[in-house]
């Protein structure tokens, strides 16, 4: 008679990172301003600023994005980009050390991050095209932001979420026939499971669909396709969006046209219970609506 394995030791073999959700996205650009207008009228509100750099954090319900405009000093960072690119996604991990080394066993490729005296070391990977994936390991009582940022006078650090927005995934454009790389890049990383066809997720249900194993976070992968909205048909590699998810697609789409946001009306492409995508702002910063159970 075999003996079972300790609940532990399912748990680690399900989840190898020990992915518990998502602590940040971050967008680089030169036009932080710009990019803060557009994430207050989707709910966001300015929490904190970096201590040392011209970072800015927005907040909204559990959702943390993160405006980089600090153009760095040493040179080896890319120029600021004038159109607001996703450049970084955190994760949520029970040891970030952990998770780091174990990502570099597998082949991923180190991100070398200065960090400035008294400010936190947070390992990180190359992701999709000039993107990062972070590991935090610091994000319950005590978190990141407590060290390297300060928090902005007067204004309620921890905003509700409107319309119960949360976390969903991203959508991320992959060049042609990489699909199966990528799948492999997930699954071998951080334990994703690639959903069926039979998926009935969003508006836009093109493309392979991955679930990270602590069912916190999709990847949706896309592969160049003539009409996609947003979409570069030259294959270009990128994270292009991210997704939100609500229990009422219906009530999330009311509150945020109340507050000015703008949704894509086509024959083919309009909100709906199931979903909804934003038209793209700065020239191509667009969020998607995701139906999620509650």
């Amino acid at each position: 008679m075999n003996t079972p394995l300790p609940r532990e030791s399912l748990s680690d073999a399900r989840n190898p990172m020990g992915l518990e959700g998502i602590e940040y996205v971050e967008y680089r650009t030169a036009r932080p301003q710009a990019l803060g207008q557009v994430l207050e009228l989707m709910g966001f509100k300015p929490v904190a600023r970096h201590r040392s750099r011209e970072v800015l954090l927005y907040r909204q319900g559990a959702m943390n994005v993160v405006v980089n405009a600090h153009a760095g000093r040493s040179g080896h960072e890319p120029s600021l980009p004038e159109t607001p690119v996703l450049a970084a996604l955190a994760l949520r991990v029970r040891d970030a050390a952990a998770a780091h080394r174990r990502a570099l066993a597998l082949g991923a490729w180190d991100v070398q991050v200065p960090v400035a005296p008294m400010e936190l070391h947070i390992p990180a990977i190359h992701g999709v095209g000039a993107s990062r994936i972070y590991f935090v390991d610091r994000h319950r009582e005590f978190s990141i932001y407590d060290v390297d940022f300060v928090p902005i006078p007067g204004v309620d650090a921890h905003p509700p979420a409107v319309a119960g927005l949360r976390w969903f995934g991203l959508v991320q454009y992959i060049g042609r026939g990489r699909t199966a790389d990528w799948v492999a890049f997930y699954q071998e990383l951080f334990g994703c499971t690639e959903l069926g066809a039979d998926r009935r997720t969003g508006v836009l249900p093109s493309g392979c669909v991955l679930a990270s194993p602590e069912g916190e976070l999709q990847w949706q992968l896309i592969e160049p396709q003539e009409g996609d909205v947003g979409s570069d048909e030259d294959g270009t590699e990128r994270l292009q969006r991210v997704a939100l998810g609500t229990p009422d697609v219906t009530a999330a789409v009311a509150a945020l046209r109340q507050r000015g946001v703008q949704f894509v009306e086509t024959e083919h492409l309009h909100p709906q219970a199931r979903g909804a995508l934003t038209q793209g702002y700065l020239g191509g910063v667009m969020v998607e609506l995701v139906h999620v159970g509650t």
